[in-house]
């Protein structure tokens, strides 16, 4: 037994809290909202839903969210493609775009090496990475993943396969908590990691 007086208002509620951080209450509230707004209204944030999903694009070259085969960012002539900034997933791109602090390119690997999730080397953008500093004048790659044992494990890996493939290999400094994801980070603090990054190996004297 529920409370709606609809099976349409219940169905609504139990698709929106399929959404990550949507409870009952929330799903409730936001589908009040729609059905106080006119039709015009749903179906353009129903059809911008269904386009986001069957219309957007992965880059070819750093694999960001993009309407084009190229993304933004890859295509901004204005932009240093010297230098490379590793990060794990798409939030990453746009938490770094948001302290102003990089001019440079991005590869995103689609998460991190985590053996307890079953996540492995060949599951993450990896080989795309590979290719690139094989291809690419690639000066400098930084490494901004989170301060996680998965993002140190995954950070040590690509070290190994990168190291005589690019001159200056660094990682982000550690002002971003042991712990945090990049998204999470402010972007003052987040600015600063990227702008004091260190060497890699220095990480370890």
């Amino acid at each position: 037994m529920n409370n709606y007086s609809s099976r349409l208002l219940e169905d609504a509620v139990n698709e929106l809290t399929r959404l990550p951080g949507i409870g009952k209450r929330t799903a409730l509230r936001l589908a009040l909202h729609i059905l106080r707004q006119d039709e015009l209204y749903a179906g353009t944030l129903g059809n911008a839903i269904i386009k986001l999903r069957t219309s957007i694009r992965y880059c070819v070259r750093c694999h960001n969210i993009s309407d084009e085969e190229v993304c933004d960012i890859c295509s901004d002539q204005k932009r240093d493609p010297s230098v490379l900034c590793v990060v794990e997933d798409i939030r990453d791109v746009m938490a770094i775009e948001n302290t102003g602090q990089f001019r440079g390119l991005y590869h995103v690997l689609g998460g991190i090496i985590s053996p307890m999730d079953g996540i492995g080397p060949s599951d993450l953008n990896i080989d795309s990475l590979i290719r690139r500093a094989e291809t690419e004048s690639i000066a400098e790659l930084i490494m901004a993943l989170p301060a996680t044992t998965e993002g140190d494990t995954t950070n040590y890996y690509l070290f190994k396969k990168l190291k005589d493939k690019v001159k200056t290999i660094s990682a982000i400094s550690r002002g971003v908590a042991i712990g945090d994801d990049l998204e999470f980070a402010d972007e003052i603090t987040l600015g600063k990691s990227i702008i004091n990054r260190v060497l890699y190996e220095k990480l370890f004297d």
